[in-house]
């Protein structure tokens, strides 16, 4: 491969061949190509393509075989102090692979940032489908998107089950005071990162702070940090069965409802497509058009949602009720989901201040693929959100 063929991100190919073929298990190995998978909206992610190499009984190099491996790394440009860390993620799948939590093998790290230009790791690559929009889950059967639901919940429950002392993971966070932390954090990110004035982010701030749950204190698993149905890679057949859970580098100790809160934040339900769109705005039947992941910005923007907020999937027939599912996660873990609502705003949030960092990226010209101008149009639709979601709890 030349520099000029290779994806931004990955400056030199030949530097990058070097360090596989010195690492991969099994080598040596030529790398053959590098392709960035598209969807993602921080770390970026791309699969390569290595030939093994064997010897031939006159000792030259030949094929023993096409394999295909997934290489991990921080976004370009505007990276925000805590985040991106790749050797904690790469540390969480290392653990996680000892448990009933279904993640990609792990190859190798490297903290070498002169090999592309940033710390990395690369895994093995997980065949499944990612489901990100209506148009993705179109075809499954009411029956198909009922099962899938439920293991959407069951694996939440199952990460929150993981013995972290067992796995080694004791000591990745403090746990103890994780949403008032978590509160502080997000706050300075969005410092760091705010590109305009947001009309009621202050007075978000304020309703989060002063409603924080008293007993948020007595509970502390492993969590997450952005558990959605398109962090799950899937199988379909013979039946819905998720084969890798992906995207770990906000994974911590802390309050498992803050997970159950996020994904319920990305979890839309049959009439609500579109009510992320730029504008807001839906088609003359109430609902949003389909449409692919990341569109070209043009007539008010993609209604599936912004590019890495993919709003749509779970709106199809079969697929559970944001309700359903929190009522399911609750039979399985016994939980009390009775305050979830404040989860759900803190979820807006947080989604708020990560959309504000990649906008912040996007106008420094340090995003990778297309679709990123959509991101900064989503950030006041994500607090209204919150303020409504607090009003109800609050209400009721």
């Amino acid at each position: 491969m030349t520099e000029s063929s290779s994806p931004p991100g990955i400056p030199s190919p030949a530097r990058l061949a070097g360090w596989l073929n010195d690492h991969v298990p099994g080598g040596p190995v030529e790398l053959t190509d590098i392709q960035l998978i598209a969807g993602g909206r921080s770390n970026l992610t791309y699969r390569l393509t290595v030939e093994a190499l064997g010897a031939a009984g006159d000792g030259t190099p030949q094929s023993d075989g096409t394999r295909q491996l997934v290489l991990r790394r921080p976004p370009l440009g505007h990276v925000l102090p805590t985040a991106h860390d790749m050797s904690r993620e790469y540390r969480v799948l290392s653990a996680l692979a000892r448990t009933n939590v279904p993640v990609a093998p792990l190859v190798a790290a490297c903290t070498d940032d002169e090999v592309i230009g940033a710390p990395f790791y690369v895994m093995e690559y997980v065949p499944g489908v990612v489901l990100r929009t209506r148009n993705d889950t179109k075809d499954l059967t009411e029956a198909q998107a009922a099962d899938l639901s439920r293991r959407l919940a069951e694996m939440l429950a199952a990460i929150h089950a993981v013995d972290v002392d067992q796995v080694g993971l004791g000591d990745l966070g403090r746990g103890a005071g994780y949403l008032r932390r978590q509160l502080a954090r997000w706050q300075r990110q969005w410092e760091l990162s705010v590109t305009e004035e947001r009309p009621g982010y202050t007075q978000l701030v304020e309703r989060l702070t002063a409603a924080l749950p008293a007993d948020a204190e007595s509970q502390t698993t492993l969590v997450h940090g952005d558990y959605r149905l398109d962090n799950a890679l899937v199988t379909l057949n013979p039946e819905p069965r998720i084969a890798a859970v992906v995207d770990w580098e906000m994974a911590t100790l802390g309050d498992p409802l803050a997970d159950l809160g996020l994904t319920l934040v990305y979890w839309t339900e049959n009439g609500e497509e579109g009510w992320l769109s730029p504008g807001g705005d839906k088609g003359d039947d109430g609902e949003g058009s389909e449409g692919s992941e990341g569109g070209d910005g043009s007539e008010g923007g993609d209604k599936t949602g912004t590019r890495g907020v993919a709003t749509d999937a779970t709106a199809g027939p079969g697929f559970w009720t944001r309700a359903e599912f929190a009522a399911e996660y609750a039979r399985l873990t016994g939980r009390d989901v009775s305050r979830i609502g404040y989860y759900v705003a803190f979820g807006y949030f947080k989604l708020a201040v990560v959309l504000e960092g990649i906008h912040a990226r996007y106008q420094q010209g340090k995003t990778v693929g297309e679709g990123f101008e959509q991101e900064g149009f989503a950030v006041p639709l994500l607090i209204a959100r919150a303020h409504q979601v607090l009003d109800t709890q609050s209400s009721s």
